[in-house]
């Protein structure tokens, strides 16, 4: 991921957030055959080894676990992402020299991948991963509702992934790179629109310079 000096974002904290935030993630594997990637939703083990470890799983008909993987894995998490005009910047009315771009966070986690098939282990990380996205309703689901038979027998349809993260790389692109002025241009602009993404990525603009 390009990493300019105004862009990046090391704070481990914020990164994590952002992980648990995107829900879904892109799991890319390199191989002889080239590059893989599933779309995956993928839970943060902070606690575990040195930056944490990402499970989750994939259909075992998902040819990717049966392909040797070449070097490390790539997670790749989307944070709020948001269109910028350049109509809302300050100094469009003084040139006109300004371009569309747009806002993003997004975070790369590499680490060795290891595909297992153990029931047990299988179902710890779908009933995570189920407690995890089920924790907001009223009513949650849980694993156990269902029939411990049919349970077992989705189990055996499923690879279970643990990726021990080696490296993590951060990218907050949020208007960083122009004056107090247009930045707070670009997050007025966001905070009227329609859609819930850009007004949060309005609401995290930096608007001084510090």
């Amino acid at each position: 991921m390009y990493l300019p000096a105004a862009f990046e974002e090391s704070d481990s904290a914020i990164l994590c957030q952002i992980i648990r935030a995107a829900r879904l993630c892109n799991f890319v594997t390199a191989t002889q055959e080239g590059p893989v990637g599933t779309p995956l939703p993928l839970f943060l083990e902070p606690d575990e080894g040195e930056q944490g470890v990402l499970y989750g799983h994939l259909a075992r008909a998902n040819p990717q676990w049966k392909m040797a993987p070449i070097g490390e894995a790539l997670a790749i998490f989307m944070g709020g992402h948001a269109y910028v005009t350049p109509s809302w910047y300050a100094s469009k009315a003084r040139d006109q020299k300004v371009v569309p771009t747009w806002n993003y966070e997004a975070v790369h986690a590499y680490g060795p991948v290891e595909f297992f098939e153990d029931a047990d282990r299988l179902l710890a990380v779908v009933t995570r991963l189920t407690n995890l996205h089920e924790s907001e309703r009223a009513q949650p689901w849980a694993v156990s509702d269902a029939p411990t038979d049919f349970i077992k027998m989705q189990l055996r349809a499923i690879v279970g992934i643990r990726m021990p993260i080696t490296r993590l790389q951060g990218k907050r692109k949020m208007s960083q790179n122009r004056n107090a002025e247009d930045r707070a241009g670009v997050a007025r602009g966001l905070a009227e629109s329609d859609r819930p993404m850009d007004r949060y990525v309005g609401s995290i603009i930096p608007l001084d310079d510090r």
